[in-house]
């Protein structure tokens, strides 16, 4: 994982997200995680980047 993606996954976790996986649920989860909150996005953020 980079430093970029580290940092994007902290502060805007769908963008980091979208970088890795492109437009499909993945992304849509992260959206509706992280309007529910933050630190959920973040989580899902480092899970699903962190696992490729």
């Amino acid at each position: 994982m980079s430093v970029l993606t580290i940092i994007l996954n902290i502060l805007l976790p769908p963008l980091a997200v979208y970088m890795k996986h492109g437009v499909g649920s993945t992304l849509l989860i992260s959206i509706i995680l992280t309007i529910i909150g933050w630190i959920p996005g973040v989580i899902h953020a480092f899970l699903v980047n962190g696992t490729k």
